[in-house]
């Protein structure tokens, strides 16, 4: 069965994350009805990382297996004509060795959280962005970010119903950088615990704050103890931006 790898961009609001479940409205589930219309078959859609509710995509990526070999602008152009009017576009396919596997074949996964830092409510960002209206200090969050690049047990930043086998992850990259009222916060690594993300960007924003200091922060990842972690940033700042294989 030719397999396909599928390069998605996706606008999270509303859905109920990326994974398939009973009553819920999903990416994947929408996905899969979407390939049923196309080619007539019930086909099994394997992404690379299971967004939750609310977070975006602008390069997640997927892998499916059709009985039929077609035209890879087919797929891609068929796909997005079933997919509307939900907020999912196919941007790429690809023809994969069968050996390809969206989930487990991935070296390196990358995340964007944008926060928008002023007073004023979001109008056009809406849902796409966190607002802090207090001032932050995106430099010392930057500076204090670094104590969590590296390898570490990050059960402080790890959801209590976090299934991976192991707290334990390496971090490549924590960025944090100020353009004009938005602060950009890029994290990049193999894998990530539930929640890793927006759990370290809310500890930071209190870092912003002046609540924490570097030190602190040190001390929470140190703790290894969930209640140590500070702030959880909402869903609606956190985007998939690529995978690498």
């Amino acid at each position: 069965m030719p397999r396909y790898k599928l390069t998605i961009e996706y606008d999270g609001t509303p859905f109920a994350g990326w994974q398939n479940q009973p009553g819920g409205h999903t990416v994947q589930g929408v996905l899969m009805a979407a390939l049923e219309s196309f080619t007539g078959e019930k086909v099994l859609v394997q992404g690379a990382g299971r967004t939750d509710a609310g977070v975006h995509a602008r390069g997640q990526v997927a892998h499916i297996d059709l009985a039929k070999a077609w035209e890879t602008d087919t797929v891609r152009d068929a796909l997005n004509s079933y997919l509307r009017p939900h907020p999912v576009a196919i941007l790429s396919a690809e023809n994969v060795p069968d050996d390809f596997n969206a989930r487990t074949s991935a070296m390196k996964r990358h995340y964007l959280y944008r926060i928008f830092n002023r007073r004023p409510d979001i109008a056009l960002e809406a849902n796409r962005a966190w607002r802090v209206a207090r001032p932050l200090d995106a430099e010392a969050m930057h500076v204090a970010a670094q104590r969590l690049v590296g390898h570490h047990d990050f059960t402080t930043f790890r959801a209590t119903e976090c299934q991976a086998n192991s707290p334990v992850k390496t971090l490549d990259r924590l960025d944090v950088e100020r353009v004009g009222e938005e602060i950009n916060v890029r994290a990049s690594a193999r894998s990530f615990l539930h929640h890793q993300v927006r759990s370290m960007v809310g500890s930071l924003a209190m870092v912003g704050e002046g609540r924490w200091s570097a030190d602190d922060l040190a001390k929470a990842l140190a703790a290894r103890d969930r209640a140590a972690c500070g702030l959880v940033a909402p869903p609606e700042g956190l985007y998939l931006m690529r995978v690498d294989y």
